[in-house]
């Protein structure tokens, strides 16, 4: 049964009790695993519901095993030693959190604190060790997640450096969440959980900017927002932006 890791008024997404029976697991990498290791996984990890604005983790603390993300949103980010926080990812259902510092047994490179109410399930780093010498398969999926993770590190480098404008480094971020939270349709449709502070964080701009630019898509038609739900409505003239 899922454990409910902080009070809050606010629960989270309910998501199936075992692993087995997720009708999603399919398309996500690590989750996407042979009968016989899924069971085994559904043994050794514990579901936990985690409130809105909740740490998972801490930067610098010994890692304890790792989190698959299985409904959610989940802020990833590190701080410098004057105290500066850098955003460096939104993990999202399928991730898998804390995976290098455990398989290193090295503290967690991150800070993850969740965004929304969350679904989780942890898995202590023995068990998960053990897991991965008893199943083959996982520990080459577990590479595949790491593979993705290096490129996707990479791709979010080159957009920072690369992107001469606050709009067009905006774009790209819109974009990409808008085509994970699409999960292959033809809307593109996700829902905004940063704040546009946390937004311009990622953007490498100030809020002020992230706002007025959100307000310029808005009234050019490119985007349309419900609350925090964003719809992106003309996805190739937003391509050109980010050039």
């Amino acid at each position: 049964m899922p454990v409910s890791a902080k009070n809050g008024s606010t629960t989270a997404r309910q998501v199936a009790d075992r692993c087995a029976q997720c009708t999603e697991r399919a398309d996500r990498i690590f989750c996407n695993l042979p009968d016989d290791a899924i069971e085994r996984f559904d043994e050794i990890a514990m579901q936990i519901a985690y409130p809105s604005r909740s740490v998972v983790f801490e930067e610098g603390q010994r890692a304890s095993g790792i989190f698959v993300v299985c409904s959610g949103q989940i802020k990833l980010s590190a701080t410098s030693r004057d105290g500066r926080t850098m955003i460096l990812k939104i993990a999202t259902p399928g991730d898998v959190l804390g995976l290098t510092a455990t398989l290193n047994d090295l503290p967690y490179e991150v800070t993850a604190e969740t965004l929304e109410p969350c679904q989780i399930r942890s898995v202590r780093r023995r068990d998960f060790l053990e897991f991965l010498a008893q199943f083959g398969n996982v520990s080459r999926q577990a590479a595949q997640v790491i593979a993705r993770e290096y490129h996707e590190v990479f791709l979010d480098a080159r957009r920072l450096a690369l992107s001469g404008s606050a709009a067009g480094r905006l774009a790209q971020l819109l974009l990409d969440w808008a085509r994970t939270g699409s999960c292959g349709k033809p809307e593109l449709r996700f829902t905004m959980a940063l704040t546009h502070e946390e937004l311009a964080n990622m953007a490498g701009t100030s809020r002020e900017t992230v706002t007025r630019l959100l307000n310029q898509f808005e009234r050019d038609e490119l985007i349309l927002r419900h609350g925090s739900t964003i719809v992106i409505l003309r996805a190739t003239e937003m391509e050109r932006m980010v050039g």
